[in-house]
């Protein structure tokens, strides 16, 4: 392991792990439903940045910048951990179809994208 690929993930991870703070504050001041919406916000940004990286620009990055961009900041920037906690707080406080809805539409909101992407980016 390089010391220099070791840095660009950790900067890149400080970075995306920033932004997704900043939407998490920014959309629970405009937004507040049972569904965690800054989480599936910042998912879907990371979800669209990360094909955009991998099938389109990869080709033009040099290693570390595609650690960065990769592992770093969209590892950064999305959050499955998070996912899986606001799930888990919803289901333990029995809000059982906004526990399902977010899984289901976290997911399959992901899936589509990037199918559309990968039509239109490739």
């Amino acid at each position: 392991m390089h010391w220099l690929s070791v840095l660009m993930v950790f900067i890149g991870g400080g970075l995306g792990s920033v932004l997704r703070y900043g939407i998490s504050i920014g959309v629970l001041r405009m937004i507040s439903l049972g569904l965690p919406l800054a989480t599936l916000v910042s998912n879907m940004v990371s979800t669209a940045l990360l094909a955009i990286v991998v099938w389109r620009l990869a080709p033009q990055l040099s290693p570390n910048g595609l650690l960065f961009l990769t592992i770093g900041f969209c590892g950064g920037f999305s959050t499955f951990s998070t996912l899986s906690l606001e799930t888990f707080e919803l289901l333990k406080t029995e809000q059982y179809l906004w526990a399902a809805m977010n899984v289901i539409v976290s997911v399959a909101l992901a899936l589509t994208l990037l199918f559309i992407l990968s039509k239109s980016i490739k």
